[in-house]
């Protein structure tokens, strides 16, 4: 509670955009309510929240800029943006209202970087948190494409993945490379299942993004899984847990002392290694946690030596000698010269499944020291086990096996920094301490770049004039270009042609794109 008091406590800055009426591609219909709606959902959270609707190339960056201003001194930033966005050579770009992108060139000056508001939010804040519904079907990438030919491949479907520094989640309405659905209601799937989730009393908002994805799973039929990538470093609860009814220290103390007497009344008998690391788990900081970690040790000791001496009996029999009787002590002799005699002591049944909430917590900080667990899923496999092998290699602690534990979940959370090295699949490489996708060649065709029409394609332009100086004649009226020092344009022969002049009164200088 203390915990998270001091979070809810600390200074939060939100920025807010949400995108609908473009005015050279179709509207969309949801993004202006799910920006309403989702700054209204943050503030009630606490944050001092940035907005921007329907905003053209210099609102984009107006806003942006005051977003900026304020995260001075913020502990946690967050961005929030509904609309059109596209992937060009593995990089996002927000699409403002008045873009028109009829060539590349119009890409750097109509467009807007995603990575230049993740990058300003990792400078300033701690903890960093990004929303993208941007994955919509894009008239303006196909746009983009069309006007690119060949080039078209390096524009993709969707939004590309995002690599994240130290503290950042960052969240994608559907997968890298796919498209989201706008829904038929207010809000679109995604955004309408994060007002439902985010901000639950006292849950984690990792938690929060499971059940948003489940949601949103069931909603379209599994067409959008909503996709995220986090390096947070601890939990982030964006509402504090609600209040329970005050209890005095003494009534507390007592209730605790007297669960934790049973449970290890319950368990002191027994020669079971898993219910002494249950107990380590549920009383990290309990009265008997040394007389268990003593009791685990004699429990593993004695069962190495009775392998040890079951090989020996085998291998003396095989060469017919004499069995040598040993006076081995038994576990349970070990363990009573250690822990109080109890005349009503009982036997707990032999634990079969470890339990999935220590399982996801030991998955959670693996993934945090950098040794790759996977899924934080609580069921331990084979992967989560050469992730802990890892971790023990790395850090020379011995462990007595590879299975889940309190005092390997002890153990990871002492370990405060990185300790297994960044290891990035092939179609990425290392930068900046995170792994990035490695920008493919512009000759390769991926298998979700979007392709541009055949027609387009197939033109072989016989019928353009030989100097696109002469195609600006006869497209161009005179007196058109006042003012402006860049024109593009397509011949009616089908080819484009851009032109430009250093200022206003100086000869146009056109050449085919």
């Amino acid at each position: 509670m203390l915990m998270c008091s001091q979070a809810f406590a600390e200074k939060r800055v939100a920025l807010v955009v949400g995108n609908s009426a473009y005015q050279h591609v179709p509207k969309l219909p949801n993004p202006k309510n799910d920006a309403g709606d989702m700054a209204a959902k943050l503030r009630d959270l606490g944050f001092v929240v940035v907005v921007g609707n329907d905003l053209d190339l210099a609102g984009v960056r107006r806003t942006i800029r005051d977003f900026v201003d304020k995260l001075d001194g913020a502990d946690m930033a967050l961005f929030y943006y509904a609309g059109h966005g596209l992937q060009v050579n593995g990089e996002n770009y927000i699409a403002p209202v008045d873009a028109k992108l009829l060539s590349y060139i119009d890409l750097e000056f109509e467009a807007v970087p995603i990575d230049l508001i993740l990058s300003a939010m990792e400078r300033t804040t701690r903890v960093n948190l990004v929303f993208l519904d941007a994955c919509r079907d894009n008239p303006l990438a196909v746009n983009l494409a069309r006007s690119m030919g060949t080039r078209s491949a390096s524009v993709g479907r969707g939004l590309a993945r995002v690599g994240s520094g130290i503290g950042s989640l960052i969240a994608f309405a559907t997968q890298p490379g796919n498209i989201a659905l706008d829904g038929v209601g207010r809000n679109s799937p995604f955004t309408a299942a994060l007002l439902r989730h985010l901000g639950k009393p006292g849950r984690d908002i990792t938690r929060e993004l499971i059940d948003v994805r489940l949601d949103v799973l069931k909603e379209t039929n599994g067409r959008q899984v909503p996709w995220d990538n986090s390096s947070l470093t601890a939990e982030v609860v964006l509402r504090l847990p609600e209040k329970l009814e005050p209890a005095t220290a003494a009534e507390t103390g007592i209730k605790d002392n007297a669960a934790e007497l049973t449970f290890w009344d319950t368990i002191k008998a027994s020669t079971d290694r898993d219910v002494f690391d249950a107990y380590l788990h549920q009383y990290p900081n309990g009265v008997f946690v040394l007389l268990a970690e003593a009791k685990i040790r004699i429990i593993e000791r004695t069962a190495t030596e009775q392998a040890n001496a079951k090989a020996e009996a085998t291998a003396n029999a095989t060469a017919q000698q004499p069995a040598q009787a040993t006076s081995q002590p038994t576990v349970e002799q070990q363990l009573v010269a250690i822990a109080p005699l109890s005349t009503d002591a009982t036997t707990t049944p032999d634990v079969k499944e470890p339990d999935r909430d220590l399982v996801r917590s030991i998955q959670k900080e693996l993934n945090r020291v950098g040794c790759r667990a996977g899924s934080e899923d609580g069921l331990w496999g084979a992967g989560s086990r050469r992730a802990l092998d890892q971790f023990a290699k790395r850090s020379k602690v011995e462990l007595a096996s590879l299975e889940p534990s309190g005092n390997v979940l002890h153990r990871l959370r002492t370990q405060k920094a990185r300790i297994c090295p960044l290891v990035c699949v092939k179609t990425q490489r290392e930068r900046d301490g995170r792994c990035v996708e490695i920008e493919a060649p512009v000759r390769s065709m991926p298998q979700n770049a979007i392709t541009p029409p055949t027609d387009t394609r197939k033109k072989t332009f016989e019928n353009c004039p030989a100097d696109a100086q002469v195609a600006a004649r006869q497209t161009f009226s005179r007196g058109t270009g006042r003012g402006r020092t860049v024109r593009t344009a397509t011949h009616s022969c089908g080819r484009g042609f851009i032109c430009r002049r250093a200022a206003r009164g100086i000869p146009w200088d056109c050449n085919w794109s």
